[in-house]
């Protein structure tokens, strides 16, 4: 299932992230792939919401500290690898600890070190059209997002 949308604000990038984190599930692994100010942090603020974490002023992209773990209706533990060139030794052993643990995983940066990534993952792509357009691409291997994805800018 591939779903592709334009948001035309930073709300709508949010609202299209919370229709997503309300259908995912433990053990889901969602990369976020964009260039820098693309939007993936604020695509993960909505994200998680949509999984219940309180506010979305507690996240923020983890690029110093590689990690950031939330309270939702699951864990959430949020992954920024743009500072790694591989990911290897603890900071693999990490990332495969996250994958398994009952929780989602948002990864950002994940054509860095591609290879740890476990097959079953939702891809999202999101890409600058304008100062506050986004074109977000959501690929995953189930239809359970496409009409809530949809109906979030009401086109479903």
């Amino acid at each position: 299932m591939t779903v592709k949308i334009t948001t035309h604000s930073a709300a709508q990038t949010k609202k299209v992230g919370r229709a997503l984190g309300r259908h995912l599930k433990p053990k889901d692994v969602v990369t976020l792939r964009g260039e820098l100010g693309a939007g993936k942090t604020t695509l993960a603020k909505g994200i998680a919401r949509g999984l219940g974490v309180r506010s979305e002023k507690e996240v923020a992209s983890p690029t110093f500290v590689l990690i950031h773990e939330y309270r939702g209706r699951c864990p959430v533990y949020h992954l920024d690898w743009y500072r790694l060139g591989r990911v290897e030794g603890p900071d693999e052993a990490l990332a495969q600890e996250c994958f398994e643990a009952e929780a989602v995983t948002l990864v950002e940066w994940p054509e860095r070190p591609n290879s740890v990534l476990p097959k079953e993952k939702i891809e999202v792509k999101i890409s600058h059209r304008g100062p506050s357009s986004r074109s977000i691409e959501i690929r995953a291997r189930d239809d359970r997002f496409r009409l809530p994805i949809r109906q979030a800018l009401g086109k479903g």
